[in-house]
């Protein structure tokens, strides 16, 4: 989602969407993407287990990522320091709310939900997003943003199951709307970025910042720090806690963020932005595979309306935003 952009998509249009891009190598690089962005929650939940604390996985991750990134980032910049002298404010901002408050808020979420119920919460951002807008320019939407919006509140319920067997953990779901809060956050900083900035010393920057909140939040006892070496269980095996470390960083956030960019090339960053969208099923795919975590047939059904209100509102951005360049067209 980019212009709902998944975390990791670069927020303006690459020049490849001017050109004819390859469409089939383009969808698999966003599918392993999406699949790689999904491993997230299990990665978190094995950490967990092993005895971390959500806070030192956040802070771990993203320190990791930061260190990884670092020397790309600094290439792609070729220079340009002060663009990060004009754009520190976004960074910051972005490194705390954008990446390190919308983490831990959807990790502390996983350690109290299923993993795809949590996503599922956080991906209501595009909801939220279509609610400030009215809110700020006071301005009705669409009638397909407003029935996509309907429709993933409706999902929401249903995830939520209030009236069912499964009992969903309140704090959980506050912590997971924390997560999606975060998220728009993320979009609208991104929206803002000078587009001069490379995506990835964005990415990059925001990530070392979120690592020292981290540690800082850890260091002052707000929340809990807590590291072990321990294990956890991934499809019925013992695992060390430094591979599900490895894998947080390595795939659920250096590989899934590098092949994001990679989709967005090929495919431009609308389309990508769409099959970003399938992280929701891979969560719970991968979720239902390594930890025998499955959601209900109604929570299941809820996240389909929820996907369902995100693309209705995905679609009708788009056409506007069709209509307005044509407007915008000089008359001959």
């Amino acid at each position: 989602m980019s212009e709902l952009p998944d975390p990791g998509l670069p927020a303006t249009p690459h020049p490849a969407e001017t050109r004819l891009p390859s469409q089939s190598r383009g969808i698999w690089i966003a599918l392993a993407s999406s699949a790689a962005f999904g491993l997230s929650g299990s990665f978190a939940k094995g950490l967990f287990e092993a005895g971390w604390s959500p806070t030192a996985a956040v802070a771990a991750r993203m320190a990791g990522a930061a260190l990884v990134l670092a020397i790309p980032a600094l290439i792609a910049m070729r220079g340009r320091w002060v663009l990060l002298r004009t754009n520190w404010v976004s960074i910051a901002l972005f490194g705390l709310f954008g990446v390190g408050a919308c983490q831990l808020c959807y990790f502390l979420a996983v350690q109290r939900l299923d993993v795809g119920v949590a996503l599922l919460l956080e991906y209501l951002a595009p909801v939220l997003i279509v609610l400030v807008l009215w809110a700020k320019h006071q301005k009705r939407p669409s009638i397909a943003t407003i029935a996509g919006t309907l429709l993933s509140l409706a999902g929401l319920v249903a995830v939520l199951d209030l009236t069912g067997t499964t009992r969903i953990d309140p704090i959980g779901v506050l912590w997971g709307l924390g997560a999606a809060v975060g998220l728009t956050v993320y979009f609208f900083i991104s929206a803002r970025v000078d587009g001069a900035l490379p995506p990835i010393m964005l990415s990059a920057g925001g990530m070392a910042v979120g690592a020292v909140t981290m540690l800082a939040v850890g260091g002052l006892g707000i929340l809990p720090m807590q590291w072990a070496a321990g294990t956890g269980s991934f499809a019925g095996f013992e695992t060390p806690w430094w591979l599900a470390l490895t894998g947080l960083i390595l795939i659920a956030t250096v590989f899934s963020y590098t092949t994001g960019v990679m989709a967005a090339r090929e495919l431009g960053s609308k389309v990508a932005s769409f099959i970003s969208l399938t992280e929701v099923l891979f969560a719970v795919l991968w979720a239902w595979l390594l930890l025998a975590e499955l959601p209900g047939a109604v929570q299941l059904f809820g996240g389909l309306l929820i996907v369902c209100g995100v693309v209705l509102v995905r679609i009708d951005e788009l056409r506007t935003a069709k209509v307005a360049r044509i407007a915008k067209r000089p008359r001959r």
